[in-house]
């Protein structure tokens, strides 16, 4: 019985962990002892548009009502100057983004450049917290709002009444089995969920403008109210301007544009380091998704501002975060109503399906990197599990409220964007671009501002960010800290000097001595062969090879090995290396050695001097410390037969 057992467990854990990092990661090492991937073979860009229109479309569905209750009459002005923003910044900023970093890393990893060591990690793990909150909430926010769109239809609004939280759960938990299933699937339901959304709303916008010009008394109606509140063009700009950062959900759909780039198919002759055709086509994708959705919230605020009276957009009203669905009802009938309604429940739904894309590419680029999670983290699969999870959560503690979730969801896009604008400058000011450099500079100060006065208008957004990224800091810090002794180096490549020493000592014991560089000079190595000798009682006739390892970025977790040997003073034979870890280096060098050799190499160590506790707090952030018991349980846990363990010697 505990054979079919096992092999049940062995099925779900390949399952589980099938296709690691399939979502946008091409080739590389994914660990100390993983095989190279083969690259994703990718989509056409307008398929891949329809996975990021499902969020960025599916704004509609509360956009215009949301729009209304911010600007009132001036609603449709404020969505003028919205789309300009868009086209004129958002827009320009992603497509350089495209450029910038075509591998789906978006502007977090121009802006990683920027900063070493622990500072750039903290930064990054700060903008990811962002990232998830905006992502995270997409998928909760947009469940949520389905389920309002669905408890509101006239047909089934008694029996539906008090079940929002319950149907949220289940549509979040739908939208996991569906990735859990397979990506491809995914993008085959955004194609099929965006034409039918997009031909919907192509209906209700032309019944929308058939009745305004058949009634042209709403749009004289509609003037005269405006000039009576605002007077000129000019207050209506500046007021527009002013409620400008209420409508920002507008621009969700940029950040998963660029997050899900990996999955654009390019050209055939694309290379993973000159991605051309997937840049040029990435470029189209944010252009015509950009284009779509201006025209629609244009056409769409003006027509709910001029065709549903103020009222019904307030709280508990009709048309309240479901605009269009009442003019669908109003204008075409309850039948293609319920039809709209349907098809606006499933893109919202599936507006998470490019969330949660973009967070199955984004942070399984960094946090494993780091050393910040398990390796299993590369994998799609649990990894949709533990975003479903946490949307679970999110979900019961705002009890699917759209409301309540508008003010997080809105500053993490806003967060974003601005950093991306950031970026954008900074490269174009290193590119030597004076003209574009000021442009993005000015959209820079533009969404820095919309940022900061959301953040003032709607506090509880920058809250419930900052509980993201003290998470995900805490998380990291303990998944470090548990990872700590993992061997980590990725590979290890000698050159001729340094393979000549090891060949040579191998017709006879393999002896190293780890040495921390000093002066380098002749008796450094001769009194700590000396030192060696006596404190392990060794012959005079045994002869040493000296290692010396230099920390670069204690931060990083993962990397590559390179060692060089040379020959000090025309005595004394060294293997240098440089590591963001010394013992890992050690550790990592001395299983090579064995592997190459056929023999068990033997190290030897002083004693660090100090607390262990000092020294473990050293190692774990500068990559030194108590370097001799730490090299050993990093050769333990890589080696688990002693027999076949390298011999770490401490005197």
């Amino acid at each position: 019985m505990a054979t079919p057992t096992r092999h049940r467990a062995h099925r779900l854990r390949a399952w589980m962990l099938e296709g690691l990092s399939d979502m946008g990661k091409t080739g590389g090492h994914t660990g100390p002892h993983a095989e190279p991937e083969p690259a994703h073979k990718g989509q056409p860009w307008y398929r891949v548009m329809c996975l990021t229109g499902v969020d960025y479309f599916s704004t509609l569905g509360y956009q215009p009502g949301i729009a209304a209750l911010a600007a009132g009459l001036l609603s449709p002005v404020a969505t003028v100057v919205l789309v300009v923003i868009t086209l004129a910044g958002a827009l320009p900023i992603y497509r350089r983004v495209a450029e910038e970093s075509p591998h789906g890393e978006g502007s977090i990893a121009m802006l990683e450049r920027l900063l070493t060591f622990w500072k750039g990690k903290l930064f990054v793990l700060t903008l990811l917290g962002f990232a998830a909150t905006d992502f995270l909430i997409t998928i909760t926010l947009s469940a949520a709002d389905a389920s309002t769109h669905l408890v509101e239809n006239p047909h089934v609004a008694d029996p539906l009444h008090d079940k929002q939280l319950l149907i949220t759960l289940i549509l979040i938990a739908l939208l996991g089995a569906v990735f859990l299933k397979g990506f491809l699937e995914a993008i085959g339901v955004a194609v099929a969920l965006v034409a039918v959304y997009l031909a919907l709303n192509a209906v209700v916008v032309v019944t929308g403008l058939w009745h305004v010009a058949t009634e042209g008394h709403v749009v004289t109606d509609w003037s005269d109210a405006l000039t009576a509140d605002h007077g000129n063009v000019f207050v209506m700009i500046g007021v527009a301007l002013i409620v400008f950062p209420k409508l920002a959900l507008g621009l969700s759909g940029f950040e998963t544009g660029v997050a899900v780039m990996p999955h654009v198919k390019g050209d055939d002759s694309d290379t993973e380091e000159s991605p051309k055709g997937r840049i040029r086509d990435t470029k189209k994708l944010l252009t015509t998704a950009a284009v779509i959705m201006s025209a629609f919230l244009i056409t769409t605020s003006f027509i709910t501002t001029v065709l549903i009276p103020e009222k019904e957009f307030e709280e508990g009203g009709p048309a309240n975060g479901r605009a269009l669905a009442y003019l669908a009802h109003d204008q075409l009938g309850n039948t293609f109503g319920t039809v709209y309604d349907i098809a606006t429940i499933a893109i919202l739904w599936f507006a998470g399906a490019s969330a949660m894309a973009g967070l199955l590419n984004l942070m399984p680029r960094y946090l494993p990197r780091y050393g910040m999670a398990p390796h299993w983290a590369r994998a799609v699969r649990p990894m949709v599990i533990v975003f479903t999870l946490v949307g679970f959560l999110v979900t019961w503690i705002f009890d699917a409220d759209v409301d309540a979730q508008g003010g997080a969801y809105a500053t993490g896009v806003l967060v974003l964007i601005s950093s991306a604008a950031i970026a954008v400058t900074i490269a174009a000011r290193k590119a030597g671009q004076r003209k574009w450099t000021i442009g993005f500079a000015v959209i820079s100060v533009v969404f820095l501002y919309t940022t900061v006065v959301n953040i003032i208008e709607r506090p509880d957004g920058v809250k419930i960010g900052a509980c993201f990224i003290a998470g995900i800091i805490l998380i990291s810090l303990l998944s470090r800290l548990l990872r700590a002794f993992e061997l980590r180096v990725t590979s290890v490549r000698l050159d001729d000097m340094a393979e000549r020493f090891i060949r040579d000592m191998a017709s006879r014991k393999i002896r190293l001595i780890a040495n921390e560089p000093d002066r380098r000079d002749r008796s450094e190595y001769r009194d700590k062969i000396e030192q060696i000798r006596n404190d392990n009682d060794l012959p005079e006739q045994e002869d040493f090879v000296f290692v010396e390892v230099t920390v670069t970025d204690p931060s990083e977790f993962e990397a590559s090995l390179s060692v060089r040997g040379e020959v000090m003073h025309n005595r004394y034979r060294v293997l240098t290396m440089e590591s963001s870890s010394i013992p890992n280096a050690l550790a990592a060098l001395l299983l090579h050695v064995r592997d190459t050799s056929g023999r068990i190499p033997h190290i030897y160590f002083e004693w660090t001097e100090g607390s262990p506790f000092a020294n473990f707090l050293r190692f774990f952030l500068f990559g030194q410390g108590e370097v001799a018991p730490v090299t050993r349980e990093v050769l333990r846990e890589a080696e688990p037969d002693r027999a076949q363990r390298p011999r770490v010697h401490t005197g």
